[in-house]
Order: C-alpha cells, then structure tokens, then sequence
C-alpha cells in the first residue's frame, strides 16, 4: 500500500481519491478517529458523488418553493395534532430524528434546516388560527408545539454539536467564553431570515397579549430603562407612549433566550423594536397581584392564586417554588399549588413548559413522608390536591402536551398507581374542596381512570396494525407497552447520556418511582384490563350464581330501574346464565352500593349485557335504558369506560338487531340529516372519492344497531359543561370508532344526533362523519392518496403542472364553517392524516403508494419534458446534462412527489411499514414487469425517473426510521439486517442471480441513485454492512462503468474496504 502511494501515477491523477487520503486510510496513528477518517474522506469524494441527480442540492430549488424540502416535516407537525391518539415517544425525539434525516438526505445547511423548522411550525400555528370547537387539540397545542417543542428540537441539536466539541477540546459546556458553535451560529442566521415572512409571523388573536409584551420588553430594553417582570403585570402596551405591537417573532426570540440559545443582543437585530422610547408609562399601578409578588413572598389569598393561575410563569425558579409549596405546604396550600401549575403556566407557559409537566408528574406521584406511619397508602391523605391535578390536566390540550413532551408513560405509571389506591377504597370518607365540592375516593379514582383510558385506544382490538415481523406495539399503545416505555428511561438514567431530552425523560422516570413498574404491580387493574379483553375477544360468560359479582349485578340493576312499574319488574331476571334474583325487597336495597371502584367495575359489564337484552326484549324501553346507564355513569363515572368496551365488543359481534331511530322510541336524525350528507360532499368534493348516499333506505327511518343507538343516546344526555366534558373526551372518541365501525351511514347518523345536541361542534362532526368514507372502502383510501399527490405537485387531469401545489395544497389554510363563508373542501392531505390511525389492514398502502408514485413520475415527466426535449435529453449521458433547465425541473417534483410518499409511509407504518417496503415490495417491483404509457414518446426519461424516484423513496424511508447515525435503538438493532437483506438483493442482481423484470434503465437508475445516496448522506449505513457484499456491489458498479461510485463505496465501507480500492486503484487506473 505504501508502495501503492508513492509510485502510483494513476492515483496521483485520480478525482476521486489523493495519496494523502490514502495514506491516511492506512494509518496506524491511534489518535485518528474514524469518523473523522471517513468525514474527509467524504470531502474528497464530494464532487464525484455531488454530481448525481439525487443529492445535488442546486437541483432541488427548480421548479418548486424551498417549502417542499420540509413537507415530511409539515406532515409530522400536523399529524401530531391529532387528538385521537397521544405518543409514547416525545416529539422531540421524532422531530430531532426527521430533521437530522432531512438535513443530511437534502444535502442541506443547518440554517436551511432550521429556517425550514420554524416555517414549517408558524405553518401549523396559521393553519388553525381559528380552529373548528370540539374534542380535538385547538391553538394551544399548536402554540406549545412552535414555542415549545420546536425550541427544544434546535436547542438540543446545539447542545449536541457543542458537547461533541467541549469532550474533544476539554472545556466546561457551560462556559461563557467558549465559541458558538456552527449550529448555534446557523440558528442566529435563520432566525434574522425568519423576520422577512412576515406573513407567517401574524399572532393568532388569543396569543395578542404576549405578543406585544415580549415587544415592549425588548423596547424598554434597548431604550436603557431597567425594569422586573412586575412592571409588565401591572401595564398593559396601549400605556406605551409608541406601537409596541409584537408578532410570533418576537415570543420565538423569547422563547430561544429563555433556553440560553440567544441573549438579549437579539433585541438590537434591525426591525426588532420599533423605536425607542425616553420614560415609563405614566398612571401604571404601582403592584398587582402576580408572579413578582408572589416571589417577594405575598400571601396565597383567592385573588392571588386566580392571578398566577391565569398568567404563565416566566422562569423556572417561579414554578419551582409552586413545586416546593406543594411538597412542603399544607393541604391549602397543596391544593393552591396543584391549581397553579394546571393553569396558564401549562398551556401558555411556553418558555418553562418542559419544567412544568415535570413537576406536574412529579406531584402526581408523591413521596410517602418520613413521618408517615399509617396502614394505608399515604396518597390517601394527597386526595385533594391529586383529584385537582387529575381534573386539571384532563382537558384535550394538555393531555397532548404532555404527548408532546414524552411524558405519557411516566404520566401512565403515575396514573395506576393513583388508581390501584383508590379504586380498592371503600368509599365511606370525603375531603371537602375549597370551591365547597365533596369528593370522594370514586370521584378520584373515576378522574384518574378516564385520564388513564385516553393514554391508549383502549376499545380497540390489541391484535391491530400487526406489520411484518414487527411487533404492534408502536401503533397500538397498550399498558404493557407505556410501562416498558417508562422503564426503559430509567435504565437510561443511569448512564451519562449526552441526549438532552433522554436526560430530560430519564429524570421525570426516577423521580416518580426509582425502579421498573410492570402491570402485575397491579393487581386490580390487572384484572380489569383482562376482563376488558375477554370482552372485546368473545361474548360475555362467567357469572356465577351466588358470587359476589352476581350480588353486586343485582344490586346495580336495583339501583338503576328502581322506578320501572313501581319496583314490580326487574330487571335482574335476564343477568346472563342468572335467573334467580329475587327482585325489590327492603328499601335499603336501591341505596347506592358502599363499594370498592374495581368490585363495581368487575360487574358493569354484566350490567350493560342485562340491561341491552331487557331492552331487545322490550322489558326496558329505550328511554328507561339510557336514563339506568346514565345513572349508574352518575354514579360511578369510570364505569362509562367499562360500557365503551362492552358496547364496541358488541357491535362488531353483529348479533344484535337494528333499531329504527323514528323520534318515538329513540332520538331521529331527520332533522339535519340531509344538511350532513350535503356538509360531506362539500368537504370530499377536492378528492374525486363517490360518497354512498344516505337516503339509499328510501322513506324507511334512518337505523343503527342496538348497541350503538343506546351508546349515541346515551352521551347526548350529558351537559357540555365542565365537569362531563373530560367523560365526553373519553366516551367521543370510542362512539366515533365505534359507528365508523358500522355500515354506512351510522357516522352521519351519529353526527347528526349529535349536531342537534351541539351545533358549536357541527363543523367537528360532520368532518368526523366524513372520514369514514374512508374506512369503508380500500379503493376510496387509494384515491385519496393520488389527490394527496396531484395536490403537492400542482397536476390535473391534463397531465400539466401548475403554480400552485406544495405544502399549501396539500394541508390547506383552515377548515370550518366560519371560513369562506361555510363548509369548504378539506384538504388531501389533512383528510388522509385523519383518516389512518382507522385503516386496520395498512400493508396494501406499500404497493399502491409505490403504484401512485409511479404514476406521478409518468405525469410529470409528460408536463415537463416535451418529445423534443427528451430526445436531445436522452443521446447524454445516463439522460442527465447539466444546463437542461426541464431535466432539473422535473428531477425536482419527482423528489417532491418521492418525498411525500415516504412521508405517507412513515407516518402510516412507522418501522414496520418501511423494513417490509424495502425487504418485500421493492424487491418484487423490481422483478416484475411494467409498462408505461408514455415511455415510448420519451425514450428513457420515464424509466430512468422511475428510478430515481424510488431511491430517493427508499432513502428517505429509512432515514426516517434508522435515522443517519447511530443514535437510535432502531439503527442498533434492525438497520444492518434490513438493509443488508436490500443490498443482497442489489448485488445478487448486479451478479446476474436473479431475473429482473422492470426496465433495465429504471434499474441502473435505482442502483447507482441509492448508493450515492448512501455515500454521501449516510455512510454510516455502509460502515455497518458486510465487507464481501461491498466488494460484490463494487464490482458490479464497474462493470456499468461506474467506477468513481464503486470506489467511493469502498472507500466508505473503512478499514475492511482497503485492499480492494487499492486494487480497483491499480486494475482502473482512476
């Protein structure tokens, strides 16, 4: 090799490799690190690799807005929106991976990437300025995820760059005088770009007021005037002498110097401020009830605990000391503090949000007091302040902030254990409230038990979204699945991890408990979670006459038709495999049961299935059914869970008969039902989808199955207040599920009843109703998709490209009733995110996203290259010259178009989807054989942007879940396998071992695509597959006459590599 170095004159002429790189390859200095090796190694291979179609970066802004490089990142926001289903996994977590993914596919800079990070976030936040009412995430979930969550995203990947440097130079992280790094001085860079979209930056109306403190904070600061944050509790901007407006510009640059990302010197960037003013606002109170006061000491009066709940917190020592009232204070004081922390510092407390979930979490969980000597759990005497927390945290928004931040296993584990304690109480004490409400140890054990049932789909079937040899786990979230989550954050605790978000989850896991917690540590819930899933599993069996389950049965349908016929008929004589009840004696008997939560969970099942087939008997009437289950939902609130899943199981068994909803024996939809039918068409009108009529009965009543029309009627004799609404939350989702479930048209039905209940929810409704069009037909999902394509790339059924397209097209600007002057189409692509989490059987979604991007390529390539064009086009090498303006146009949108398939993919599946995309689907397109319509009009052009597009698809795919490093458990474990199972398949085809049956220049086109891919945006990828595999593509790619490819493959690859590229060196003469 030495030898090789010095007197080789081909090497000395290569572009490809230098004798310096060489030398260095065959180093035996211990200090030279191999990723800093194959990082130069990659600069002296950038030009060869850099000209490939794929991962050039000048190609990718032709033809289309900057925006369409971080549509995956659009898509992700957005879909994490969606309320009906909370992640285990922390957004930071995913959004970190996919920009790193991003950053290093697109061949981008980090202030391109950062910059495409706050777009994308002010995006989602003007999407839903004004967004539709219902049980969804509104605005502020929107505002924390901008604010928040994508502040976190860029810190972290600072602090990462940093630590990296601090560890190789030796210096203290948190020295002030060390240099910036690149990323920290990208992100200043991106930021100053972020004030010239303007239009991106107006604040929705609620976030009005924050907006223009944090501008008049930064006017008083570079005006020289000096004052605390009790100044601005006590102002308000129409004091200031001058405009002092702000935007969401100005609560980003906050938000960044509340994480030590920037200082105040931000506050003097050009057209920060709008002038300067000389001196204070005149007639401002001299002090208000607020943060600063509290901090100065103040009492917690009414007035002052309303104050602090109604405006954030602005540092963290503010909510720590909340924090340490609550450990440390009295039960008021406890209470006070719960109140505090679930107020304004949690939904608007952008800057310390992270600090807040974690002290949420913490209280949740408390520790049992060194004093404590009773026999029972000491979170009995926490009652209060819990059943206040728990209350506190149950709207939508908050529970998808905690989603966010990746607390939803910690939060789960702390849930269970509040309900193993008081779901085994008797209830037989209450604590008074200091609003003068009585709780007792149901009414926090049914708060805590709902809260704990929105962390999972628990009315789904567990066996769903079973992907290759994937277990179901990341789709379908179980309580086994939350608590292996949670655990494996404290065995990460205790390694000194440089992942400032697996520190950040590793502390809140050991806070609240310091050891692995597993669902046999309750035995109660334990039992009722296997109850829930027998029941969904096979018809209801297993009461035993003369149990105490069989007596608590009777008791409960005592108490719930005690009025029927004057206490003469029961109810009781049709409890499944029991006849023996003796009906009505004593008048203790209707009194409601002093008995544990579980015990009266353990029979709500046997309750729901006596009382249904009462009422298919005509025992019950259909209003003396929902006035019982209403009761006993009054009566024990968790027990709306139990009828959920008993209800669910039965409608899908189909043995019930249909009811007819006339007005008379049940509530008719007649009213507004037609008004439904028209609201759909309007919303699907944009994707092409046939919407089944909902008069195909004819003038027969609209029906439902039994068990859905006792459900349905049901929650609409709750109250939309306050307190039903967190029921409400709970029982949505699962009536939605369920009559999405049903033939058409039980959603439009059940949104039509319930429009009549709530009209401020119509918009929500009806958009419900709509989406199950979906679920009904595979043909209707595939459909959608190409709407979803033909949107982004701006085609029509001309086959021609227009101006519009793009992430604006795909996700819309807003739905609702209140725009446009009514009911609008919704966009592609909102209806699809909306829809997937529905679709049981997503493996058929590989092949067909596959079959429509195929198609879009055609489309494209017939808009942007003309014949003409492509038979010049086609005589150049590989179809590809620099300087053909059309090429390059065209090359873009199939990237765009690639982009979002793998985006659909990802989203959809997750890693499940994607290894059975490139293991299975790739390979078996590739071996088949298709035609295209258009190839014969322009040469090779089709085939060979068929190629590309599907290695940019397989690139994308598996960056998104291997990520580009090595960082994540994923690439650890599953990445080698799969993708060494793809590059077998490429060698064994490059070898001539296995038959191909897609156009040769498609082929040539995926191949030499992907692998340049790989060496230039992943070649960690490379380092871990085998030696011999390598050799065997290498070879391969020199027989195509690919030889800077082949080398740079083998250069990648590492130390196993070397003695091949000497001798591809010598036999080529590079």
């Amino acid at each position: 090799m030495q030898l090789l170095v010095e007197n080789s004159l081909a090497l000395r002429n290569s572009k490809s490799i230098t004798p310096e790189v060489l030398r260095q390859l065959i180093s035996d200095s211990h200090s030279f690190k191999l990723q800093h090796f194959q990082a130069s190694l990659l600069q002296e291979f950038h030009p060869v690799v850099q000209s490939r179609p794929l991962v050039n970066p000048a190609g990718l802004c032709l033809g289309t807005s900057r925006s369409g490089l971080w549509l995956p990142l659009d898509m992700l926001l957005e879909d994490a929106m969606d309320g009906s289903q909370v992640n285990a996994t922390s957004a930071v977590e995913i959004i970190t991976g996919l920009v790193k993914s991003l950053q290093a596919i697109n061949a981008t800079s980090w202030h391109e990437i950062f910059l495409g990070l706050w777009m994308a976030a002010l995006r989602l936040v003007q999407r839903e300025r004004d967004p539709i009412e219902g049980p969804v995430p509104r605005l502020d979930t929107r505002l924390s995820m901008l604010l928040s969550i994508t502040t976190l995203v860029v810190a972290d990947l600072v602090e990462e760059e940093e630590s990296v440097a601090a560890d190789e130079f030796g210096y203290d992280l948190g020295n002030k005088n060390q240099v910036p790094g690149k990323r920290r001085m990208d992100l200043i860079f991106s930021l100053q770009n972020l004030h010239d979209y303007q239009s991106l930056l107006t604040p929705p109306q609620s976030a009005i007021p924050a907006t223009n403190q944090a501008a008049a904070k930064a006017m008083m600061f570079v005006s020289g005037i000096n004052v605390g944050t009790a100044y601005f509790e006590c102002m308000s901007t129409m004091d200031m002498p001058i405009d002092c407006s702000g935007n969401l510009y100005h609560l980003i640059v906050e938000a960044c110097i509340a994480r030590n990302l920037l200082d105040t010197s931000a506050y003097f960037w050009p057209g920060y401020v709008n002038g300067r003013i000389n001196q204070l606002p005149h007639n401002v109170p001299n002090q208000v009830p607020g943060w600063s006061s509290f901090m100065k000491g103040a009492s917690l009066t009414p007035v002052m605990i309303n104050a602090l709940a109604s405006i954030p917190a602005s540092s963290f020592a503010e909510v720590q000391k909340v924090f340490e009232m609550a450990v440390k204070g009295s039960n008021e004081e406890r209470i006070a503090a719960a109140t505090i922390l679930c107020g304004a510092s949690l939904i608007r407390g952008w800057n310390i949000q992270e600090h807040t979930v974690y002290f949420i979490t913490r209280l949740l969980s408390p520790s049992v007091p060194a004093d404590y000597t009773g026999n029972e759990s000491h979170l009995i005497s926490y009652a209060p302040m819990l059943n206040v927390l728990l209350v506190g945290i149950a709207p939508v928004d908050c529970v998808q902030i905690f989603s966010l931040h990746g607390l939803v296993p910690e939060l789960a584990g702390s849930l269970m254990t509040i309900c193993e304690v008081f779901g085994s109480c008797v209830p037989n004490i209450s604590w008074t409230m200091p609003t003068g409400e009585e709780i007792s140890a149901h009414a926090v054990f049914s708060n805590a038990f709902a809260l704990l049932l929105k962390l999972w789909r628990f009315n789904h079937p567990p066996i769903e979204y079973g992907v290759g040899d994937v277990p179901p786990v990341g789709s379908q979230l179980t309580p086994e699945y939350l608590l292996l989550v949670r655990n494996s954050h404290l065995v990460s605790s205790g390694n000194l991890l440089k992942d400032p978000n697996r520190r950040r989850l590793a502390k809140a896991a050991s806070s609240s408990s310091p050891k692995p917690i597993f669902v046999d540590s309750f035995p109660k819930l334990k039992v009722w979670y296997r109850q829930h899933l027998a029941c969904i599993a096979s018809p209801l069996t297993g009461l035993i006459n003369g149990t105490p389950v069989h007596h608590t049965v009777d008791t409960l349908l005592n108490m719930m038709f005690r009025k029927i016929s004057g206490g003469n008929q029961t109810v009781t004589t049709v409890t499944s495999g029991s006849s023996s009840s003796s009906g009505p004696g004593s008048e203790d008997i209707y009194l409601r049961p002093k008995l544990p939560a579980w015990d009266i969970l353990e029979a709500v099942p046997f309750v729901a299935d006596a009382a249904l087939t009462a009422c298919a008997h005509g025992r019950l009437s259909p209003r003396e059914l929902c006035t019982g289950l209403k009761d006993l939902a009054d009566f024990l609130p968790a027990t709306l869970a139990t009828i959920v899943s008993y209800f669910s199981a039965e409608v899908t068994r189909g043995v019930w008969k249909s009811v007819f909803m006339n007005g008379t024996d049940w509530p008719s939809p007649a009213a507004n039902l037609s008004n439904v039918e028209g609201q759909i068409k309007k919303i699907l009108a944009a994707t092409g989808v046939d919407i089944p009529s909902l008069a195909a009965g004819g003038s027969s009543p609209a029906s439902l199955p039994l068990p859905l029309a006792a459900f349905v009627s049901l929650t609409i004799t709750y109250k939309l207040d306050k307190a039903s609404q967190r029921f409400l939350d709970l029982a949505g989702p699962a009536l939605e599920s369920l009559a999405a479930g049903c033939p058409w048209p039980c959603m439009p039905i059940v949104a039509s009843l319930w429009t009549q209940k709530a009209k401020r929810w119509s918009d929500f409704l009806v958009f419900s109703a709509s989406r199950t069009v979906f679920l009904h037909s595979n043909d209707a999902v595939v459909q959608l998709l190409r709407s979803c394509f033909s949107a982004t790339l701006g085609l029509n059924s001309s086959c021609c490209i227009s101006d519009n397209g793009g992430v604006g097209a795909l996700l819309g600007h807003g739905f609702g009733s209140h725009f446009n002057g009514g009911i609008a189409p919704v966009a592609p692509g909102i209806l699809y995110l909306r829809v997937y989490r529905s679709i049981r059987d997503i493996m058929f979604l590989r092949e067909e996203i596959v079959s429509v991007l195929m198609q879009t390529v055609e489309d494209v390539t017939c808009s942007c290259l003309p014949k003409q064009s492509s038979e010049k086009l086609k005589k150049s090498k590989n179809g590809m010259k620099h300087g053909h303006a059309s090429l390059a146009a065209a090359l873009t949108k199939v990237k765009l178009a690639a982009s979002l398939g793998a985006s659909v993919i990802f989203l959809t599946g997750g890693l499940g989807l994607v290894q059975s995309l490139i293991k299975e689907t790739l390979p078996s397109w590739f071996m088949s054989i298709h035609r295209s319509e258009h190839e014969g009009d322009r040469g090779k052009m089709v085939p060979m942007l068929r190629g590309y597009a599907l290695a940019y698809l397989a690139a994308l795919c598996g960056a998104f879940v291997w990520g580009v490093d090595s960082s994540t458990a994923a690439a650890s474990k599953r990445r080698p396998k799969i993708l060494g199972c793809h590059m077998e398949f490429l060698a064994s085809a490059l070898d001539g071992k296995i038959s191909l049956g897609c156009d040769l220049a498609t082929w040539h086109a995926y191949v030499s695509g992907f692998l340049s891919l790989m060496v230039r945006c992943t070649p960690t990828w490379i380092f871990e597959l085998n030696v011999e595999l390598l050799r065997r593509l290498s070879k391969g790619l020199r027989r195509w006459n690919e030889e800077e490819l082949a080398l740079a493959l083998l250069g990648v690859g590492g130390l196993g590599t070397m003695s091949s590229a000497a001798e591809m060196v010598i036999e080529t003469e590079i």
